[in-house]
């Protein structure tokens, strides 16, 4: 019997060292022999991963083989194998075998999350001595990575489970593990997972910010990871092809970060504002706080108006400009007169002043500056900001409309005209009290769309705001026209390039159920007569089954061509695909 064992079972490399074994057998050959009958009395044992090694010691502590296989063939209950077996029979009976092995799997997963010990799945490794062949096998199924990932979430200082993730993510399913934190541990790992972000926010196209969102929870897991993270997308934003654009999700993950945490230090180090310590004091002082100060405004006024300014990267940071325009548009804020026009120049330096580094050179001196539109800008700034800051009312407001549509060329005002119409539109009154069909702070949103393609996202989430809130004071059939002229902004949105996203809003109202039929009817119509063929196929699958509803559209068909059929017949003809 010992010989069989000895030629068909590999011991060496497999079941430990020898001389250890042996020496646990020789200090105590009765305990060994013990403690291995007991583990051989328990139900199913010949199927468990230590079996060989177990053997192993019973045989070295000089086991009886007999005894030892009546014990095994005893106490076997086939659970597993009757499992295969029920299994079987349901396929047998016509059950889908994908069926059977999801409820197989499903129920297994349940089992191990119950029952899952961190400590002994660190002891896999001590005993195994190697990655187990299993493990290996088990990540290839996205069940069990799915497993994995649960797991690693409830445990994560268990060492099987951080190495387990590394295995997936050397396997290529780094996708899958955006959201573990596990990932955060490991460098390797995190640096695969980030680069994924970065892949998927680069590939999106309008839904841009639910990648900005993604990326910036995982970036944002720990202040290393954070800082990590920062430090690689500013050495990327200084590539000349799409630097901005690292730029500019470095500054979305800021914006998230600054909500639970004051990462101004982290954003300071970053700026290389290092060389003006004065600015960079100033800056980091509003910045920490989140609100402007006269005194450290007037530092930075000073600096910015002198013949040597600091870089205007160092104020051309999100979050100040926010203040900036917030202190100057937003109504109600009261700002001392005599520091009024710094505001109003740092908000006019920062958007308007172009800055240029001849290659090469390194000094300070060299910068070049390009102010051409500084003084008309700052200039629009302060007629807007009169306006803006007198509360007046849609009548008294006709007067300077000409002065507001002169004005919203200018990028920043059109920003500041958003913020002031915001804070107007929604006070809970003023639908209530505005006399004309489309109110005039709206009309002006309509000229920030025509202006300003780079803020129709700004705008349609506005819209989306007031077509959602609760007007319960209206009347109904106001609450329908209001609702009306805002699907009138909407289609100009659309007709100034706005196109996806407005169909995209529309067409989830329809399907939630939770929009007056009228008001998708008016939709389709408005839309109808301001679009013409050639359309894109993304279009064609977003819009073509709004069309098509019968409770939409059935009263709008006739007998005779009516828009409606031509858009079906036109679609049905040029995009059989979709």
């Amino acid at each position: 019997m010992d010989d069989d064992y000895d030629d068909d079972r590999p011991w060496d490399g497999e079941m430990g060292d020898d001389s250890d074994a042996g020496e646990e057998a020789m200090d105590n050959p009765q305990e060994v022999l013990r403690e291995c009958l007991e583990k051989f009395s328990t139900p199913d044992y010949i199927m468990e991963p230590g079996i060989f090694s177990q053997l192993k010691r019973y045989f070295q502590a000089g086991g009886n083989p007999e005894q030892v296989i009546e014990l095994l063939s005893h106490n076997y209950k086939a659970v597993a194998q009757m499992a295969n077996l029920v299994a079987e029979w349901l396929i047998l009976g016509g059950v889908k075998v994908q069926t059977v092995q999801a409820m197989v799997e499903n129920h297994l997963k349940e089992m191990i999350l119950k029952t899952f010990d961190p400590k002994k799945a660190d002891t896999i490794f001590t005993e195994e001595g190697e990655t187990p062949a299993w493990l290996t096998e088990m990540i290839d199924h996205p069940t069990w990575r799915s497993l994995i990932y649960r797991l690693a979430e409830e445990y994560p200082d268990c060492l099987m489970l951080n190495f387990t993730i590394k295995l997936i993510s050397d396997a290529g399913f780094q996708g899958e593990i955006t959201s573990i934190s596990t990932a955060a541990q490991q460098i390797e790992v995190f640096s695969r997972v980030l680069k994924t972000a970065i892949s998927g926010f680069l590939n999106t196209t309008d839904d841009w910010q639910k990648s900005i969102e993604e990326c910036a929870k995982m970036v944002c897991h720990g202040q290393h990871t954070y800082v990590y993270s920062q430090v690689l997308l500013h050495v990327l934003s200084k590539e000349s092809k799409g630097g901005s654009i690292m730029k500019r999700l470095a500054q979305e993950i800021t914006k998230c970060a600054q909500s639970q945490h004051d990462v101004t230090p982290i954003t300071m180090a970053l700026n290389s504002s290092a060389g003006f310590p004065q600015s960079c004091q100033a800056l980091s002082s509003m910045l920490s706080r989140n609100a402007l100060n006269p005194a450290d405004i007037t530092v930075l006024h000073r600096n910015y108006s002198g013949s040597d300014p600091p870089p205007i990267d160092l104020i051309r940071n999100p979050q100040f400009l926010e203040l900036l325009v917030d202190s100057l548009f937003r109504p109600g804020v009261k700002l001392n007169p005599e520091h009024k026009s710094k505001y109003m120049f740092l908000l006019a330096y920062a958007t308007s002043v172009s800055e240029s580094v001849p290659s090469g050179s390194k000094s300070k001196g060299k910068r070049g500056l390009n102010k051409e539109e500084l003084k008309a800008t700052t200039l629009a700034i302060d007629k807007v900001h009169n306006i803006c800051c007198t509360g007046k009312g849609s009548t008294e407001l006709i007067a300077d409309l000409s002065t507001l549509y002169n004005c919203i060329r200018f990028p920043v005002v059109a920003i500041g005209i958003v913020r002031w119409v915001e804070c107007i539109v929604t006070e809970p009154s003023y639908f209530k009290l505005s006399t004309e069909h489309t109110p005039i702070h709206l009309a002006l949103l309509d000229e920030v769309v025509t202006n300003h393609p780079l803020l129709h996202h700004t705008v349609l989430s506005l819209f989306i705001q007031l077509f959602e809130s609760k007007q319960d004071e209206l009347e109904i059939l106001v609450q329908l026209e209001m609702k009306k002229m805002l699907i009138e902004r909407m289609v100009n949105l659309l007709s100034r390039g706005c196109v996806v996203p407005v169909v995209k809003y529309i067409k989830q109202c329809w399907q939630r159920g939770d929009t007056d039929i009228s008001l998708i009817r008016y939709f389709v119509t408005e839309v109808l007569e301001a679009i013409a063929p050639p359309y894109t196929s993304e279009f064609v699958q977003l819009f073509l089954p709004i069309v098509e509803n019968e409770e939409i559209t059935g009263n709008m068909r006739s007998e005779e061509s009516d828009p409606v059929s031509e858009f079906i017949i036109h679609c049905k003809t040029n995009y059989a695909a979709t």
